[in-house]
Parts: structure tokens; sequence; C-alpha cells
């Protein structure tokens, strides 16, 4: 239950997500319920960066091609807000 409460709290936040099995992912959590989190991941659509329009570090915007990752709240070790 603790895990639900922590997406909870981060929902609609960008995170940083470690599970059990050593695997990082990153994306903003878009929905919970009682069993997954729902993380709309980094698009991988060409973007058009300026001074005005500058994206993320990695050069994406979330939304932009973006996928939603569907991962258990079981897997789940640590998140950060990033």
């Amino acid at each position: 239950m603790e895990a639900y409460y922590n997406c909870l709290h981060c929902k609609n936040k960008r995170v940083r997500i470690l599970t059990h099995d050593g695997k990082r992912y990153e994306g903003v959590i878009v929905d919970v319920d009682n069993q997954n989190v729902y993380l709309r991941t980094k698009g991988n659509g060409k973007v058009r960066t300026s001074a005005f329009y500058p994206g993320n570090y990695y050069g994406g915007y979330y939304g932009y091609g973006s996928e939603i990752l569907t991962l258990s709240l079981f897997t789940l070790l640590a998140i950060a807000l990033i």
C-alpha cells in the first residue's frame, strides 16, 4: 500500500522509478490503481527546440510521441521526483 500512496502523491509529476530487478524508468505518472502505476515516457519524435521552446534536457517532450508504460506496484523499489 505504501507504493500506491507514494504514486498517488507523485501523480502528474515527473519521476524516476527504480524496480526490484534494477531497471530504471523516467516519465510522468498519469494514473495509479490498486495494482499498477501508469507512466508516460519521453517521446521519441523530433521536436523543435529554441530559446522559446527549449524542451527538456534530453531534447524531447513528454506527450509528443510518448507511450504509456504499465508497471506493477509490487515491483517498485523507489520513486523519486525529478
